[in-house]
């Protein structure tokens, strides 16, 4: 007996905070729009924050409410995210043009110098604090997968010469690896029309350049020599191809001297 009434007394004082509970939950709810609820359905979800906003659901909401009238602003969900929005909302959009992330860095293991060995926490950001990282380069790829961990399709790797890498058939273009590269070293580039990519981006001199880098841009302007278009340029030591004039015949990948076009 004495044992029955403590526990029937906890009992029932679950029972009131439940109902208690259950009641305040009701009264306090936010009403959930369904129209905003489907919209967010159709996103993705990966937050990723391409589209400008906080997430999928601040796109959602903007859609919803009207702030936002252009139904094509999720990379990730390219057209037929777009559509389905459009669907939703009679709000349109241009077509999406599919886009691939790049990383403009080849200053690998056996490549690229480095100035002194990191051992402190594996974050990019951090090592980029150091004297700006450990490459001599000022803009080599740390290599400490900042870009990897916040990639929320998984296609980047940190390959065993340091480098990090994307595979092209997983990217979707969401700008999270573009937002943490401490060295700015990550472009989108259209994935529908394969312009040749300058893996660099030092506007170091060529011979400065060549005593860090085996394959860097030495900016010596043979890829602008032979471009039958006009698409290669060099500016500020540094080749630059213009995607809309660059018809992909491979040319100044062929002549580039250390394999920075590729």
């Amino acid at each position: 007996m004495q044992i029955i009434i403590p526990i029937g007394f906890v009992a029932a004082l679950a029972l009131v905070l439940g109902l208690g509970l259950a009641f305040v939950s009701e009264k306090l709810a936010v009403p959930v729009d369904e129209h905003e609820e489907h919209i967010l359905a159709v996103l993705p979800g990966v937050n990723c924050g391409a589209c400008g906003f906080s997430g999928c659901a601040g796109y959602a909401k903007a859609l919803h409410t009207g702030a936002e009238t252009n139904a094509g602003l999720c990379a990730p969900g390219g057209d037929e995210v777009a559509q389905e929005i459009g669907k939703l909302t009679g709000f349109s959009s241009e077509h999406i043009v599919p886009q691939v992330a790049v990383v403009r860095c080849q200053g690998g293991e056996n490549v690229a110098k480095k100035t002194y060995h990191y051992s402190g926490m594996r974050s990019c950001r951090m090592a980029a604090q150091l004297a700006g990282g450990v490459k001599a380069c000022p803009c080599g790829c740390i290599g400490l997968g900042d870009c990897a961990v916040v990639c929320p399709y998984d296609a980047i790797r940190v390959c065993p010469d340091g480098i990090a890498r994307v595979e092209s058939e997983k990217c979707r273009a969401c700008k999270a690896c573009v937002a943490v590269c401490p060295k700015d070293l990550i472009v989108l580039v259209q994935k529908e029309h394969p312009v040749p990519a300058v893996l660099c981006c030092s506007t170091l001199k060529g011979g400065d350049t060549r005593k860090v880098c085996t394959k860097g841009c030495i900016g010596c302007k043979k890829c602008e020599k032979v471009c039958p278009n006009g698409a290669a340029k060099v500016t500020n030591f540094m080749a630059r191809i213009d995607a809309d004039r660059c018809i992909a015949c491979g040319e100044c990948a062929k002549v580039c001297p250390v394999g920075a076009i590729q």
